[in-house]
């Protein structure tokens, strides 16, 4: 526990004794009686508010100690009255007036304990209904006490008495708006202390028209010791709150002291005082005692009442006003951030135009409408590509300038959407089927032209959807045939339009399919590896194999490498796919190569070359199977080298880390991709395959083939890297490579594809025929 919570502790301890201490000595003083009793009684009740000001530490101390001034000059007057009074008791009547400024600190003490108000408008709110409370007991003390005595002919001579119970009534007032402000136990014994004091003087002002005056002193004790008891309590520790600001009317808001009270106030004191006041006028009338004071004085109290009542109600109107006027500020500024948050919820954030979910929406309404028109979705063609080289930043800014460029082009003929990263799409209604490929291929056009992005020149060729609005299809069915035409412009080789039509949907159906068939296929057992052997042209050994995948689902016929493969670069399932093929290939090569030392060859799709542990797999494949890694061709696509960006370090770290192990690498299909001098001089690469497409035709020479071949076979060879022909069919074919220096060869003259253990015959009887 702090410092503060011990001595917090300490004083709730403490303040019982000191109470009682108090009680005790006020007891012995009024006890004594006198001069010296009167000043035991003050010592004690100044001292108990001193002590409580020690003991709790209020954070207003001020009006405290101005407590202990009033307490120190009501005993200095009290025991100077008792010192000079005459004969008869009473003291000099120039006393009195020395009151009158202790009730003006008082008032300045109470006034400064009470609630501190935020604003003018608080202080004054909390300061007239207190004097409307105040003003209603004034009343019926006029009409309960002071009326009586008046018939009966008991007023004092001296005005100066009847001051007391009146400035008691504006201590009370004081003290209610302290009550009202923070009701805690030190407020309620501070009000109850001036509740005293009233009653006190008043006893007095009674007792000078000759009634018995001992309740007056008892009243005054009691006050007295009321205000210590404050004072000693531990409550007086926390201060009263600030008073609430208007923030509106008692019927409006229900929160707070205020707005509790004063409503039943109210009703007290417009229905309940002018009731009393009314039944003791016919009463005094009845009685025919009626005299000018009985009317004067609760008419001018009930006045008071009624122009407080009317400032706290113009207070209460202008709260009232101000508290509308804020609401429908704050009702606008609602409206204007719904505004802003369903402009958010509709809208990209990066480009400013609208998103998939007002898309949707207006498309919705074009539907419903049965509005001819056309839906197209595009993508920026190689996208990632400028990610990986230039940065999300410049992606970022190239996507607001193709954003910019396509609502430029269209100028409100269309509304312009981004579904996600570089997609987006146009809207095109009131659009006949011609139109809609009309501005397409215009899109495709413009977008064509370079894009200037942080001094970079840019390409954001796109490829182009095209889908005709259908009434009797939904949004979502729309936006899917849209995609659908899309990727077959991806697939038809990009930077170009295709319009969707059932065909395409059926083919993209028959691709799912042919997706979730295919994640079944490893459990199942249905793949499974033919090998195709490999030649060495300088004497048609056989010398290895390359490994080639099959697919044979349960009871139907074998389905084509081509229908499947692609789906499962798609997909990705070439990656578990693609090491199933590496683990067996190497378990069947290793017999093959213990036996005759042949090579296997396999192909690693570009998808399992972005796995971070590709190298590993292949590591861990050789050693499971046990085969040498100088056994093991790996054959890539020209396409895997020549990128850019992390995917294709990658790629070149891997098979840089495998040659260094002694696998080596062959570049498939040389010649029909991304041919370069520089990659062949550079990368990781032992050999080059040449495609099958260079080789000419049976029949009549091809002198341009010849050139080709030549050209490759020569620049291999001046880079030190072997040289590989694939689809050799003919004689003439396999004589042109080995007059060219080709060094190997594979394809149909050779041998077709055939399962492992046919393979496995050919290279042995190939071995044993070398050997003899």
């Amino acid at each position: 526990m702090d410092q503060s919570g011990r001595s917090g502790s300490a004083a709730r301890r403490w303040w019982p004794w000191c109470l009682c201490a108090c009680v005790l000595l006020a007891a012995v003083g009024a006890a004594a009686g006198g001069p010296a009793g009167r000043l035991v009684i003050g010592l004690a009740v100044g001292g108990a508010i001193a002590a409580g000001i020690q003991l709790h530490r209020p954070p207003r101390p001020t009006p405290w100690w101005l407590l202990v001034v009033v307490v120190g000059a009501a005993t200095v007057l009290g025991v100077t009255g008792q010192v000079l009074a005459g004969r008869d008791g009473t003291p000099p009547p120039v006393l009195d007036y020395f009151y009158y400024p202790v009730y003006l600190v008082l008032a300045a003490a109470l006034a400064m304990l009470g609630p501190r108000g935020r604003d003018d408008r608080s202080t004054a709110g909390g300061m007239a209904e207190a004097g409307i409370l105040t003003c209603g007991a004034a009343v019926l003390w006029w009409i309960l006490v002071i009326d009586p005595l008046s018939d009966a002919g008991r007023l004092p001579v001296h005005g100066r008495l009847l001051a007391f119970p009146l400035l008691d009534f504006a201590m009370l007032a004081l003290a209610v708006r302290l009550v009202r402000g923070r009701r805690s136990p030190w407020t309620v014994l501070i009000a109850l202390a001036t509740a005293m004091l009233l009653v006190a003087d008043t006893a007095y002002f009674v007792s000078a028209t000759g009634s018995t005056p001992p309740l007056s002193a008892v009243c005054s004790l009691l006050a007295n010791l009321l205000l210590g008891a404050a004072a000693l309590h531990p409550s007086m520790a926390r201060d009263a709150p600030a008073e609430p600001a208007p923030a509106g009317p008692p019927e409006v808001t229900a929160t707070g002291p205020e707005q509790v009270t004063a409503a039943p106030m109210y009703l007290v004191i417009v229905v309940l005082a002018p009731l009393v006041t009314a039944t003791y006028l016919m009463y005094e009338r009845i009685a025919g005692t009626i005299r000018p004071g009985d009317i004067g004085v609760p008419l001018l109290i009930t006045t008071l009442a009624a122009a407080l009542l009317l400032w706290r109600i113009q207070q209460l109107n202008g709260v009232a006003r101000r508290h509308a006027a804020r609401l429908e500020q704050a009702l606008r500024a609602e409206a204007e951030l719904q505004r802003e948050l369903r402009h958010r919820t509709q809208h990209d954030a990066l480009t400013g135009l609208p998103n998939r979910a007002l898309l949707y929406e207006r498309i919705d309404a074009a539907l419903a409408a049965a509005t001819p028109g056309a839906l197209i979705v595009l993508d920026i063609d190689d996208f990632k590509d400028v990610n990986d080289r230039l940065g999300h930043a410049v992606g970022d800014d190239l996507l607001v300038a193709v954003a910019d460029r396509i609502t430029g082009m269209l100028a409100g003929r269309a509304m312009v959407a981004r579904l996600d990263s570089d997609e987006f799409a146009v809207l095109l209604e009131e659009a006949t089927d011609r139109e809609a490929i009309g501005w397409a291929e215009e899109l495709l056009v413009a977008m064509r032209r370079p894009v200037t992005v942080q001094h970079h020149a840019l390409f954001g060729a796109i490829s182009v959807g095209l889908r005709g609005l259908d009434p009797d299809l939904l949004t979502a069915d729309i936006l899917r045939d849209a995609y659908v035409a899309l990727h077959a412009a991806k697939a038809a080789g990009r930077d170009q339009l295709a319009t969707f039509d059932q065909r395409m949907r059926e083919q993209r159906l028959a691709r799912a399919r042919t997706v979730e068939r295919l994640r079944g296929a490893l459990d199942r057992d249905e793949l499974l590896l033919h090998f195709q052997p490999l030649v060495r042209l300088a004497d048609e050994r056989y010398v290895g194999a390359e490994a080639l995948l099959r697919w044979r689902p349960a009871g139907e016929a074998m389905v084509p490498p081509d229908a499947f493969i692609p789906e499962a670069e798609d997909s990705g399932l070439i990656v578990p796919i693609g090491s199933w093929v590496l683990h067996e290939a190497c378990r069947v090569a290793a017999p093959w190569h213990r036996d005759n030392g042949a090579v296997v060859s396999v192909n690693a799709s570009p998808r399992q070359l972005r796995e971070p542990d590709f190298a590993t797999q292949v590591l861990d494949a050789l050693q499971r199977a046990q085969l040498p890694p100088q056994a093991l061709i790996l054959e890539i696509t020209e396409g895997v080298l020549v990128g850019s960006g992390p995917v294709a370090e990658q790629a070149v770290r891997h098979l840089g880390a495998l040659r260094e192990r002694g696998v080596r690498v062959a570049v498939d299909d040389f010649g029909t991709g991304y041919s370069s001098l520089a990659y062949l001089r550079d990368l990781p690469i032992d050999h080059v395959k040449i495609d099958r497409s260079f080789m000419p035709g049976p029949g009549e020479p091809d002198p341009t083939a010849r050139t080709l071949v030549k050209a490759i076979i020569d620049l291999a060879t001046a880079l030190g890297l072997g040289t590989i022909a694939e689809g050799v069919e003919t004689a003439e074919q396999v004589a042109l490579l080995r007059a060219l220096g080709c060094e190997r060869a594979q394809g149909f003259h050779f041998a077709r594809p055939v399962p492992a253990a046919e393979a496995g015959e050919l290279l042995a009887r190939s071995h044993r025929e070398a050997r003899v």
